[in-house]
């Protein structure tokens, strides 16, 4: 469960399911190959990489789907944008635009700015955080708005 301390949202489940109304109107843009953020439990490609088989160690190609560890973020935002020339990589990360990382390495992706809060699998609300999808392997610089879709009952 979510705990506010001093000045952050802190998790400590590390594993939260991407909420399949946002894949799926993901997927048919991008036509995904697959997960390298995933566990057996929750992957949403049928390849797909684990925490013990790390896509940090491997070389990518294909398009990828990468919902990663919020804990260790800037590594697979780093992995995702050293492998932009071999694949295609769309990455579901908070929108942390104050921080170094987002600037040197998603200011170099194409962005869509989520509108709308999804909430993950198990979770009672909506992240209190904006989101967006950062795409590597395709175009530089451009940014665009991505509607939500409606969630469905769970």
């Amino acid at each position: 469960m979510g705990k506010f301390d001093s000045n952050r949202f802190d998790s400590a489940n590390q594993e939260w399911e991407t909420p399949d109304n946002l894949f799926r109107a993901v997927h048919e843009m991008f036509h995904f190959t697959r997960d390298v953020c995933a566990s057996e439990s929750n992957t949403k490609c049928p390849s797909y990489w684990t925490e013990t088989d790390s896509c940090l160690d491997k070389t990518w190609d294909g398009v990828n789907w990468m919902n990663p560890p919020y804990k260790a973020m800037k590594q697979f935002i780093k992995k995702a944008y050293d492998e932009r020339e071999r694949a295609v990589t769309v990455c579901l990360i908070p929108a942390r635009t104050n921080t170094r990382w987002w600037h040197e390495y998603c200011m170099n992706g194409e962005i869509w700015f989520i509108c709308g809060r999804p909430k993950f699998k198990g979770c009672k609300h909506g992240l209190p955080q904006p989101l967006a999808l950062v795409v590597f392997g395709r175009e530089v610089g451009k940014m665009h708005s991505f509607q939500l879709p409606p969630q469905e009952s769970q």
